[in-house]
């Protein structure tokens, strides 16, 4: 067992759906990568949004790695809906148009799951019924701030005012005027404080390399994308706040790439597999990375090795991507010979990440 596999298996259960959407911006991912018709990519899955983004690229191959037969379930069930189902009815399965026919979605999908994944959502039907795109534990703790915590210092009138087009100039004042108020900090930093998020929200695990006060820095980026940031063209705080999208998608669901990631369905392959193991067998093939934010979860000491065997096997200019949440992670000044980070890109990238809970987004090259 690799030893990031023996780390976070250890902690973590990875048989329970703990993200039913990928919380993670694929525009600033793309931008980072730069896909080109050559590139083979190595994805984490997770619920599979960005992998489908990376697709719409059409490079000559996606493989997409996860720990969990959960999310590999979860991108094995979009993958299918890409295959089946036409594009407003791939909405209706995600949970983001009412439909009383998602049994019937997904009987049609059903037939492109393997035997596993078909027993893992036949089991489950009410999480059909739902929409897939909810049914996540991360998602169920935004549903809980949404119902619980929100209407206690924010009605409906003035979430719609929040998400409405404003200048700078104006979103800075509402936030100082309509929002920031001692009882939405008090409330703010206690749901989203690391016994809370844990318990309810990301597995307690998550929180071991973790140092400081957890709901001070997402609070701090949390006003960053309410001022800096557009609200009305932010669709992962849409979710948090709507329990949908209003007026943006994230860029798997958009309509102008639905035809190009149905079209490179079957450059699409995935595994249950950490990622040392998988490179331990695929040296010099993979020529882009997007790596989640799967340092978070390790020790300094394990961060330390997949990077220097993604140098070590990589090929010369290939590109990793990937974010810190709370844990500081990027490739270490000793293996700079191998990997060089690429900082200006992104940082700047990082200041308009739409999905704003993250402290850090790397981009990194390998040197060869």
């Amino acid at each position: 067992m690799s030893a990031e596999l023996a780390e976070a298996a250890t902690h973590a259960d990875f048989n329970l759906i703990r993200y039913a959407q990928v919380w993670e911006d694929a525009d600033i991912l793309l931008a980072a990568l730069d896909i080109q018709p050559t590139d083979v990519c190595l994805s984490i899955a997770s619920a599979g949004d960005n992998v489908l983004s990376l697709i719409s690229r059409s490079p000559a191959r996606v493989i997409a790695l996860d720990l969990s037969p959960a999310q590999l379930a979860c991108m094995e069930l979009r993958v299918a809906a890409f295959r089946q189902l036409e594009y407003p009815t791939i909405l209706e399965l995600i949970g983001i148009k009412h439909s009383e026919n998602r049994s019937d979605h997904y009987q049609k999908c059903r037939i492109n799951l393997c035997e596993g994944t078909r027993a893992f959502w036949d089991s489950h039907p009410e999480w059909i019924a739902q929409g897939i795109g909810h049914v996540g534990k991360f998602e169920h703790y935004f549903s809980v701030f949404r119902r619980f915590i929100l209407p206690l210092v924010m009605n409906r009138k003035k979430v719609d005012a929040l998400l409405s087009p404003k200048s700078k100039e104006d979103r800075s004042r509402f936030y100082h005027e309509a929002i920031d108020s001692s009882r939405w900090r008090m409330l703010f930093h206690l749901f989203f404080s690391r016994t809370v998020m844990g318990w309810k929200g990301r597995d307690p695990s998550f929180f071991r390399y973790v140092e400081g006060t957890v709901s001070d820095r997402i609070l701090t980026r949390l006003r960053h994308a309410l001022i800096e940031l557009e609200p009305d063209k932010n669709p992962y705080l849409q979710w948090i706040l709507l329990g949908t999208y209003r007026t943006v998608l994230p860029h798997y669901l958009r309509e102008e790439n639905y035809e190009s990631i149905r079209r490179n369905l079957d450059r699409l392959e995935w595994h249950e597999s950490s990622i040392e193991s998988y490179l331990e067998g695929a040296p010099d093939l993979i020529s882009k990375f997007n790596l989640s934010d799967i340092f978070e979860y390790m020790s300094e000491a394990n961060t330390h090795a997949i990077l220097e065997k993604i140098g070590q096997t990589a090929k010369k200019g290939s590109r990793l991507a990937y974010w810190n949440m709370l844990a500081p992670r990027c490739v270490p000044a000793d293996l700079h010979h191998l990997i060089r980070p690429i900082d200006d890109l992104g940082a700047r990238l990082h200041q308009v990440d739409k999905a704003f809970f993250y402290s850090a987004f790397h981009v990194e090259e390998v040197v060869g």
